[in-house]
């Protein structure tokens, strides 16, 4: 039996921001540090991460996580982003980590909804081959 941290489970958040500063979302370095320091105070593990800075304006992060990933993908013009926080095990809290970045982004939600994946052990998703 897996123990609780190596479990076939996660909690995946995926979430809108909007009302946030244009200048904010296009500082490819102001975000990879905020989404940075926003997982690890959630007690995710950064392992690596990505960007990209699109032109003429947006930028989209993303960090594989010992516990999975996330990602922000952003449109200045709009004073929005999408942000997507996937962790399995219990030691990291993605909620957690998404409300964090809301405060760093000085952002309002527009919308936010957490997907409970994988409940079951992994024996009992496979279908017996005939």
């Amino acid at each position: 039996m897996a123990d609780r941290e190596h479990r076939f489970a996660g909690r995946h958040v995926i979430a809108e921001l909007v009302s946030v500063e244009s200048e904010l979302l296009d500082d490819e370095e102001f975000l990879r540090r905020a989404l940075g320091e926003a997982l690890g105070a959630a007690g995710a593990t950064v392992c690596g991460m990505s960007s990209h800075r699109f032109q003429p304006q947006g930028v989209t992060v993303l960090a594989m996580l010992t516990e999975s990933h996330a990602s922000v993908h952003t449109y200045p013009e709009f004073g929005a982003a999408f942000v997507d926080a996937f962790t399995c095990g219990s030691t990291a809290d993605p909620e957690l980590a998404v409300r964090l970045l809301v405060r760093a982004l000085d952002a309002s939600v527009g919308q936010l909804r957490t997907l409970r994946r994988g409940t079951r052990p992994a024996h009992a998703l496979a279908d017996p081959v005939s």
